[in-house]
């Protein structure tokens, strides 16, 4: 670990148990020392809050990986062009988020932290800068959604076609918004499908509590309606020259990349194995169940174990998903892909830990919006 990213780790654990109010009060300086940044945001900032500084924490998390440091952050800035941002808002995004550390480690903070973070936000806001720059694709996609299919109380299958021609790989997401119904809320979604040749694609969403998005999404947008989609970007995608068998285990709508990169394997894979594992909290729940068990009976290198962690009724594996992998193996000799909720990513990273599966061997995109 260099002297960077060790001092950037002992400053953040000074803050790291105040991120909710340190987001609050990031945003409050960020506004005040520019106050036109205000209308990149949408109105309610309930769930916006701890988003661009979470995105700079992850991004700093992963400078121990230069490779995943710099895609992360090169794709971080292909898609914030759909903000518009330019060269001056990133120094005061920069400043804003110094004066913010410091105010929250009062007297521990010291002159060599506050510089580790002014070095490690440069290159971030390089590293941003110049993904931006190097793209020539649109700042984001009109798409029409052409289907919406409910799948279960609060869960939808929407189903949209760019106006334009979107590339991507299985195993990413986009950022989608319903000018219609929430402008300037953006939240992140996995395409479930791996690309098509008409160039349809498919969002998994479920109704979140308090998601003014998801509900729409879910509950009010129509088929006609025009969504808007920021540039592609996760790097959970299939490495074709790895000949080792493949774990796919998903929590809930955490599905849909994964069902994108089972698509893709079945148009190439005749050696590897595949072990899908699909956790949700009843039978309601697994909405995609019946596809994936026909995807199953198609090919027989697909081996697929539904969970189920609050149902009686269900005759099928029970607990959690994590449970459920641990359970079975050895994994040691495995490529992992992991999606669903923050909860259910950190409890099969800790299973795979006991189990001693390398942890190069193990993919997933930190976000929480399936």
């Amino acid at each position: 670990m260099s002297d960077l990213q060790r001092l950037l780790k002992e400053s953040w654990t000074l803050v790291e148990e105040h991120q909710e109010k340190l987001a609050g009060y990031f945003y409050a300086r960020l506004f005040l020392r520019s106050p036109a940044i205000r209308d990149l945001f949408p109105v309610s900032m309930e769930v916006q809050r701890a988003r661009l500084l979470g995105a700079i924490v992850t991004a700093v998390h992963t400078l121990e990986n230069p490779e995943r440091f710099d895609e992360y952050l090169r794709s971080l800035g292909r898609d914030h062009r759909k903000f518009h941002v330019d060269t001056e808002q990133y120094v005061v995004v920069g400043a804003a988020l110094i004066e913010s550390l410091r105010a929250f480690a009062r007297d521990q903070w010291t002159v060599e932290y506050e510089q580790a973070w002014r070095d490690a936000y440069a290159v971030i806001a390089s590293k941003m800068q110049g993904g931006a720059l190097a793209d020539t694709n649109p700042a984001w996609w009109h798409a029409e959604v052409v289907g919406h299919e409910r799948r279960s109380r609060d869960i939808a299958v929407l189903t949209v076609k760019p106006l334009q021609q979107l590339n991507y790989r299985a195993g990413q997401y986009v950022s989608i918004e319903a000018p219609e119904h929430h402008p300037r809320v953006w939240r992140t979604y996995s395409m479930a499908n791996a690309p098509r040749e008409d160039g349809t694609m498919e969002f998994h969403v479920r109704a979140l509590g308090a998601g003014w998005l998801s509900g729409a999404l879910v509950r009010r947008i129509r088929v006609g309606e025009i969504i808007r989609l920021a540039a592609p970007m996760g790097t959970m995608v299939l490495d074709r020259r790895s000949d080792r068998d493949i774990v796919l285990v998903a929590g809930g709508t955490g599905l849909a990349p994964l069902r994108a990169l089972l698509e893709e394997l079945t148009t190439f894979n005749r050696t590897r194995w595949v072990h899908l594992f699909f956790g949700a909290r009843d039978r309601e729940d697994l909405y995609d169940l019946e596809y994936l068990q026909r995807l199953a009976q198609a090919y027989p290198w697909i081996s697929l174990v539904p969970v189920c962690s609050h149902d009686r009724e269900w005759g099928g594996e029970e607990g959690t998903v994590a449970a459920a992998v641990s359970r079975s193996g050895p994994w040691r000799a495995h490529d992992f892909f992991l999606s669903g909720s923050p909860p259910m990513i950190r409890s099969t990273l800790r299973v795979l830990t006991q189990l001693q599966v390398p942890y190069t061997r193990i993919k997933y995109d930190a976000f929480s919006d399936h």
